[in-house]
């Protein structure tokens, strides 16, 4: 199982000011969080409530139609494209760079053991949407089109450029390089993939887009490209009775929750650093972010008091930011915490020779690149705490479906927790909607063309 070391952000090392009494905080916020936890758990069924995504590891019909429907095109694609945005895209990419060997895309066929290469169109960005293009094969291109309300303006935008170009490339072929991922009942995409014949998985009510990676949302893409989705299952179910477990001592997500809501409410701090020691695990922090900003930055809590509350999160990658964030996190404003990734057993080993003995350099000869990136999140670790900055470590036992999982699965839980702890609907995003209503006045959707004049003049005095 995951391990959660919370002892940096404890006021015993780093100082009264800046840390938490764990052991005094855990016993005082026991009872509410014992409450959470099994609130969360008993609602977790209930229409409306948007806790679905707490049943998917249980759900053996969608594994099997996804297996199914991954060994009937297996050979026949040498490219998977996955047109999605937000959540539709974020933890597919963040898992397959984590799972898959590194440079999957570079790797040869025998290489890839004859499964294709993934690409993940998640902006709209005209010049990497037409140089992607330029390089793939549309008719040896699988497109995996995920939008769980059917309309998502960037994402079938995208949809509608490449369904023409496949179209004029295969003719009625091209229904067959076309995999749509959407709501069960409602939605254009639905809509289309009924009139047009393409082959549908279904997004379950009630879970948001940030937390639907491993409904088919993640899972057709991931068996398309070999992962092995049971053993991600096998990873969420296992996991998911440890959190269950009404112990905040017992239980990890709860205490990586408290943690930083205390923190933030507590100390003032604001912001949260995700760094994991791993460039596989680079997109993690990305899929983080959405995670928590979408989930916890909120206006208004359940009373309907104007709260404003949330933490920013920010992403980081050890080593690397080692020499891009580090003189900020230990000298600047104290007002993060700093949640460090560390992976327990690598997958390969990586043997520094033993030259240049007569120099400066001639010390790590002899020694590891795992030894080496080790010493540097350890170091960094002291660092922190040294300057009275809190911070928190994750180890994972080492980067496979079964162990990422459990990690994904966590963080989704604590972030319930926080939302919880907020008193505020951790499910929602009203912010969003603003921006795409407005999105949809400026170019000229049905039904909003009352609001485009007056969004133009608003244009006018800050653009």
């Amino acid at each position: 199982m995951l391990k959660l070391n919370c002892k940096n952000s404890d006021s015993k090392l780093i100082g009264y000011e800046q840390g938490l009494n764990l052991e005094e905080e855990f016993n005082s916020y026991a009872e509410r969080i014992a409450d959470i936890i099994r609130g969360l758990n008993q609602r977790k069924d209930k229409p409306g409530e948007w806790l679905q995504w707490m049943n998917l590891g249980y759900n053996e019909e969608t594994v099997w139609y996804v297996k199914e429907y991954a060994s009937l095109v297996k050979g026949r694609f040498d490219n998977i494209l996955v047109l999605g945005i937000g959540g539709s895209a974020l933890g597919g990419l963040a898992l397959t760079e984590a799972l898959l060997k590194p440079y999957w895309n570079l790797l040869t066929k025998e290489q890839r053991s004859n499964f294709p290469r993934i690409f993940f169109l998640d902006n709209i960005d005209p010049d990497s949407i037409n140089g992607l293009l330029e390089v793939l094969d549309l008719k040896k291109t699988l497109v995996n089109v995920i939008t769980k309300s059917g309309d998502t303006a960037e994402t079938m935008s995208q949809f509608m450029v490449i369904k023409d170009l496949m179209q004029n490339a295969l003719g009625d072929d091209y229904r067959k390089n076309i995999v749509a991922t959407t709501d069960k009942k409602t939605g254009i995409l639905r809509q289309l993939a009924d009139q047009e014949g393409y082959k549908i998985f279904y997004v379950p009510d009630d879970i948001g887009g940030r937390f639907s990676v491993f409904s088919s949302v993640g899972l057709v893409p991931f068996a398309l490209v070999g992962l092995d989705i049971d053993k991600i299952i096998n990873g969420i179910k296992d996991i998911d009775l440890e959190l269950k477990n009404t112990d905040i001592h017992q239980n990890i997500a709860a205490q990586y929750a408290l943690v930083h809501y205390l923190m933030n409410t507590k100390k003032n701090k604001n912001i949260s650093v995700l760094m994991p020691y791993s460039s596989r695990l680079k997109y993690i922090p990305d899929w983080y972010v959405q995670l928590i900003a979408e989930s916890l930055g909120k206006a208004y809590n359940r009373a309907g008091e104007k709260v404003n509350t949330g933490i920013t999160p920010v992403k980081a990658l050890g080593a690397t930011d080692q020499h891009t964030q580090l003189q900020l996190l230990n000298e600047g404003p104290n007002d993060k915490v700093v949640t460090f990734i560390k992976v327990g057993e690598f997958g390969t080993t990586l043997e520094i020779p033993k030259i240049f003995e007569y120099t400066g350099i001639g010390y790590m000869g002899g020694k590891t690149v795992n030894d080496l990136i080790n010493a540097e999140a350890c170091s960094t670790m002291v660092s922190l705490a040294d300057n009275q900055r809190p911070s928190l470590t994750i180890t994972i036992d080492k980067i496979d479906e079964y162990n990422v999982a459990q990690l994904i699965y966590m963080l989704e839980v604590q972030t319930a927790i926080m939302g919880e702890l907020y008193n505020i609907n951790a499910f929602d995003q009203p912010g969003v909607e603003q921006v795409r209503n407005y999105m949809y006045a400026l170019m000229g959707r049905a039904g909003y063309e009352g609001s485009a004049s007056s969004i133009k003049e608003k244009m006018c005095g800050i653009i």
